[in-house]
């Protein structure tokens, strides 16, 4: 079984964001606070079960991926992995700038850029050869969890190579808003979705810091250890 606990470098918005309350309100969970919350109303009344639609996301938080969750490498600490996430955070690089949109993907609904930002596909490959020296090997359980045989050549290469099948070329960035949904009832939630996202008046998102996430069981939800804003 995954060791644990577990440790994911994520970007999130941060505690006072209206993107970090968007999420945290449909997700039901503040991963800042580590409180549950009410779901809006208009979520359940599009879908009253909202809760299990929510599910998978709750677990991870309102978040999106750098570097997915690992299991400590043998001899490794938190303090160490903290530490080289401040001196990751240090280093200047130029900023990404996405244009958020709400939007299917893979059949979940995410916050995602509108298009392409070589910026962020640069930090995203950063953080996986940067952090990757604090990752267990996968052990044959993890692999298969996978479905290797379900991924692509290079995604099942990046799998071994980095743990994760959705590295490098193959990353997407995007802030999971639900779980895997089928066709047919995905458009009142994305149109219900979209109307939120609205109302915050979000034209650009600046990708400004990381911070580390923790999972402390199979059963526990990730939280936010720390976080540290970006050099520009």
């Amino acid at each position: 079984m995954t060791g644990f606990p577990r440790y994911a470098i994520y970007f999130a918005a941060g505690s006072d964001a209206a993107l970090s309350r968007f999420g945290a309100e449909l997700l039901g969970y503040d991963v800042y606070t580590g409180n549950e919350l009410p779901f809006p109303h208009d979520a359940l009344h599009v879908a009253p079960d909202w809760r299990d639609i929510s599910a998978d996301p709750r677990k991870y938080g309102f978040h999106a991926t750098l570097k997915a969750p690992m299991a400590l490498a043998s001899g490794r600490t938190e303090a160490e992995l903290m530490a080289a996430c401040a001196v990751f955070a240090g280093k200047a690089r130029p900023l990404p700038v996405i244009r958020p949109v709400v939007d299917s993907i893979s059949g979940f609904i995410a916050v995602i850029p509108a298009e392409p930002v070589d910026a962020l596909q640069r930090l995203a490959a950063d953080c996986v050869r940067d952090f990757d020296s604090f990752r267990a090997a996968l052990s044959a359980e993890d692999r298969a969890r996978r479905r290797p045989e379900k991924l692509s050549e290079r995604q099942r290469d990046y799998l071994d190579r980095w743990g994760y099948p959705y590295v490098m070329e193959e990353f997407r960035f995007h802030m999971t808003l639900t779980g895997r949904l089928e066709a047919e009832r995905r458009g009142p939630i994305l149109e219900m979705l979209r109307a939120r996202f609205a109302t915050l008046g979000i034209g650009t998102l600046t990708i400004d810091r990381i911070a580390l996430f923790r999972q402390d069981d199979a059963s526990a939800r990730f939280h936010i250890v720390d976080e540290w804003p970006l050099a520009r």
